[in-house]
């Protein structure tokens, strides 16, 4: 009932539907922190912009499609949470809070990110997952202290090049996306940490045993023929993980066979013996993470 209630009221574009959404909040929190997430907003209170010192500010899972000019008060803002709302376009007055070091902008319908967010030049961490966007915004490229980047469940077919100029880029998540190559751009990045193809239609790994940094690759639910190629130390998740050997290429199955007819220790298999096996050494086996 609750929030069948707040539904209504938020149609209401009076002040005192707003102070009822908003409850007490009147003064400056004490740990500099205003969680407004899922208060079925439809817009922006503006009374939070009269809180200069705010570090952290949450309006995740709301109806916001737009901002006010005013936000660009918040100018100690760390922490801005926008996933979840109905936001077409990044609002311009985001891109003036240099102080941000983390963002989400995640599920929302975003086709793409303005030029002026090059401006955020301490941003570490960027969600923009379950969007729109068909690719990887160049405007990202120039986000220089990037350490973390979730772009999964987009339409992405490919990687910009200038991506390799993130040199501070740790983790990359890619799951959900259509990448059906390995993106070239992450081999010139052995400073990656982590890097999630899940789901994507990856035919073929490369090697990647190059890469001095990495400590996670998620492979899994790529049609792929292979896993990728790791280095001693490397957690693997996905078919034919460090669990489970890869499946035997044909030849290598043909040249055994041959060997133990000569030593006459084996009979040939059965046309359904052959099946039996072809099916486990493709069977999805999936290392779940602690």
């Amino acid at each position: 009932m609750g929030n069948t209630i707040r539904g209504v009221i938020a149609f209401i574009p009076s002040n005192s539907c707003q102070k009822y959404l908003l409850g007490d909040l009147e003064e400056m929190p004490i740990d500099k922190m205003v969680d407004l997430s899922s208060m079925q907003l439809r817009r922006f209170p503006l009374r939070v912009c009269a809180f200069t010192e705010l570090v952290k500010l949450y309006l995740s899972d709301n109806n916001l499609n737009t901002l006010p000019p005013e936000l660009e008060l918040l100018q100690n803002l760390q922490i801005l949470a926008l996933d979840f709302n109905s936001f077409k376009v990044l609002p311009q007055v985001v891109c003036t809070l240099k102080q941000l070091s983390i963002l989400y902008l995640g599920n929302n319908r975003l086709p793409d990110l303005p030029q002026e967010m090059s401006s955020l030049k301490n941003l570490q961490t960027l969600w923009i997952e379950s969007n729109y966007l068909t690719q990887l915004p160049d405007v990202i490229c120039e986000l220089t202290l990037l350490k973390t980047l979730h772009a999964g469940s987009n339409p992405i077919r490919q990687l910009p090049t200038e991506l390799q100029n993130l040199k501070e880029l740790r983790s990359i998540w890619l799951s959900g996306n259509l990448l059906y190559d390995f993106p070239k751009v992450l081999l010139n990045m052995p400073f990656l940490e982590v890097i999630d193809v899940d789901r994507n239609g990856i035919r073929f790994f490369p090697s990647l045993v190059h890469m001095p940094g990495l400590k996670l690759v998620i492979y899994d639910h790529n049609p792929c023929r292979n896993a990728p190629k790791v280095a001693k130390g490397v957690r693997r998740v996905g078919r034919w993980s460090e669990e489970t050997p890869e499946p035997k290429k044909r030849s290598d199955v043909e040249a055994e066979l041959e060997k133990a007819l000569e030593n006459k220790d084996v009979r040939p298999p059965t046309s359904k013996e052959t099946a039996k096996q072809s099916n486990e050494n493709a069977a999805d086996i999936t290392t779940v993470l602690n």
